[in-house]
């Protein structure tokens, strides 16, 4: 029987599309938003003269490098491969092993070299971005004589450092501002590039890709230099892939594909049409390559406009911010990185957290990155290594998506992946031209990161495996628990564990020690899902050992941070009443300590042994209420 759908949750539906549409505005477009400001600068910069070819080249291929990059691999191909709704290079790892069955070592390495690139994006994506926009005020003509690039570093630094002190509070009260600003950010840009058009028209002619072809082609190393630039004009592509949870697909897309494609192709256009200007009244004098952004804004409007690029800049360096704590998080529940101190700063937004650590670590970045680049065009050598890299993992990723879990036939997937995968090679080779002149700070930042996560995940591996080895199983060992013989104590003991088949080692050690057993014991496991959220029906598991023994697993996803308190108090309707007063909750503490022959590489033992000592109390991480805990320590060598 068909039914209309209900006038009122059509119109609801609707304002929420349109609510998710516009927030995604401020949050997933505020990078690639922001590129305008010295993309094109910097790949002009590159072509070694300023000529008419020059210019219709590199707005062509800047034009195309939105279109084949951001509009069909991001948004009409990549954001089907969502994770139950979630994005990002995790996202898309734990999917493509979820399809395999396992965590393969391809897998591995190529989900640890997305995230490690990412963070060298996460240091250096506010730094570039900021100062560009205080740049802009040396642009303005009662301002240009007494801004020196001191005072453009000291005041670029002042505002990040206002950024990263107020994270521990949340966006969520500025957060709704961050929609609005960029609507006016995209409108703006749009604004100041259409009279230059319309002066101009011929730059119309741009979108055809033989300007592109023909500037590569007779350009030779110069071309390919002026591609590594143009690829900053898709940084922040990521972001469309990554934020796909918060915003969803469709907000998303639409967003993309009817407003902020559009204002950046207007204002391509409209710079390279001011360019153009520039060329024909030089009667045939070199044209020095400007600041193309702000000097083709009119001057009554080039203050406004340099303060409007300043929250801009801010808005997007937020959401680069957010992002490295959403990364973070996944990463820790993953496996890849030890447990870090995840603050919620929202009761109501899930992904509204904070990490102390990782704000410090992003924080010295920029500072050192701006001390020692100076200026954006310093900057921009540096950047486009870290993006092309995360972009090559994700279609490699892609790949097996496409072809383990979506079965297509391999011949339909390289038809499909293979020419993304070679436009993103070529990116990548232009930007390893830049290596020596600051493309070495990415890959520095994400080899050191590599190591990290790299030298966590085979360490846990290796305590893991040694752990199985001396600990009992539960089964074996439920005989001699169940025996009348051991003292029982009023209460309910909670017993955490790892490995749900194997007896704690907190038990054991309370056994030996204390000599007594509570009338109820837990042996509580928690475990991370190939999914983003777990589902209802998979979050808690229940079995009775005994009278006295029962066995929980709560499954949690890769973006969720386990509440071990509030999980228990919801087993009331499975029957298992517990009084959080009367219960204590025992952990085992594990001190890893060097090993005479270890059989981890050198220097990453003792590394790891630093990160386990510096990894977050499991009693915080999980929520348990401090009184009610009993801590009992081991020791292994690794």
């Amino acid at each position: 029987m068909h039914t209309d759908l209900d006038p009122a949750a059509h119109a609801q539906a609707r304002r929420r599309f349109w609510a998710l549409a516009v927030g995604s505005v401020g949050v997933v477009f505020g990078d690639i938003g922001t590129s305008p400001l010295y993309s094109f600068r910097e790949a002009l910069g590159q072509a070694g003269g300023i000529t008419d070819a020059a210019v219709m080249g590199v707005v062509s291929l800047a034009l195309w490098a939105l279109i084949l990059v951001v509009t069909v691999k991001y948004v009409l191909f990549l954001m089907r491969a969502d994770n139950n709704g979630e994005g990002g290079v995790l996202s898309l790892a734990a999917l493509a092993e979820a399809a395999v069955g396992r965590r393969t070592p391809l897998i591995f390495a190529l989900s640890v070299t997305g995230a490690a690139l990412f963070y060298g994006d996460a240091i250096i994506t506010p730094a570039i971005s900021v100062l560009s926009a205080v740049e802009g005020l040396r642009t303005v003509p009662a301002l240009a004589d007494h801004i020196s690039q001191g005072m453009v570093i000291g005041a670029s630094i002042a505002i990040l450092t206002g950024l990263f002190l107020v994270q521990s509070r949340g966006t969520a009260g500025v957060g709704r501002w961050f929609g609005p600003i960029c609507i006016l950010w995209f409108v703006a840009i749009a604004a100041i590039g259409v009279p230059h058009i319309l002066a101009n028209p011929e730059v119309v002619s741009a979108i055809s890709p033989h300007h592109a072809v023909n500037f590569l082609l007779h350009h030779g190393l110069a071309g390919f230099f002026v591609l590594g630039s143009v690829f900053l004009t898709v940084t922040g592509a990521e972001a469309l892939f990554a934020d796909m949870g918060h915003f969803g697909r469709w907000p998303i897309q639409a967003s993309w594909l009817f407003f902020a494609l559009p204002a950046l192709v207007l204002n391509y256009l409209g710079q390279g049409a001011f360019a153009l200007h520039h060329i024909a009244t030089a009667n045939g004098q070199p044209v020095e390559n400007a600041d193309w952004f702000f000097q083709m804004t009119p001057v009554l409007f080039r203050a406004p406009m340099v303060l409007l690029a300043t929250m801009a800049t801010v808005i997007a360096s937020q959401a680069v911010i957010t992002g490295a704590f959403s990364l973070t998080n996944q990463a820790i529940q993953l496996g890849y990185l030890p447990r870090l101190t995840v603050l919620r700063t929202s009761e109501t937004m899930a992904g509204e957290i904070y990490i102390p650590q990782i704000t410090l670590l992003l924080a010295i970045g920029v500072v050192l990155l701006i001390g020692v680049f100076h200026s954006s065009s310093g900057l921009a050598h540096a950047y486009g290594l870290a993006v092309t890299g995360t972009m090559v993992v994700t279609t490699c990723l892609a790949f097996i998506v496409v072809t383990r879990k979506w079965r297509w036939p391999l011949w339909g997937a390289i038809a499909l992946v293979g020419p993304m995968l070679v436009i993103d090679t070529i990116f990548l080779g232009a930007n390893a031209l830049k290596l020596l002149s600051g493309g070495f700070v990415p890959v520095a930042i994400g080899a050191a990161l590599f190591f990290l996560m790299a030298t966590w995940a085979r360490g846990t591996d290796l305590v893991r495996r040694r752990s199985e080895r001396d600990t009992p199983l539960l089964a074996d060992i439920m005989p001699i628990l169940a025996s009348r013989s051991v003292h029982r104590v009023p209460g309910t003991a909670v017993f955490l564990t790892s490995d749900p088949s194997r007896t704690p080692g907190a038990l054991l050690h309370n056994l030996k020690h204390n000599k007594v057993l509570h009338l109820t014991n837990l042996i509580l496991s928690v475990r991370t899902a190939q999914t983003p959220r777990a589902s209802p029906a998979e979050h808690v598991e229940i079995e009775r050992l005994s009278d006295d023994f029962t066995k929980i697993v709560l499954t949690y996803g890769y973006m969720e941070t386990p509440n071990i308190p509030r999980a228990l108090a919801g087993l009331r309707k499975q029957g298992l009443k517990l009084d959080i007063m009367s219960t204590s909750f025992f952990v085992g503490r594990r001190t890893i300590v060097h090993a005479p022959h270890s059989l981890l590489p050198p220097g990453m033992d003792r590394l790891y042994i630093w990160m386990s000592k510096n990894a977050a109390d499991p009693i915080d991480f999980f929520r348990l209420p401090p009184g009610r805990v009993v801590e009992l320590g081991t020791q292994m060598s690794v």
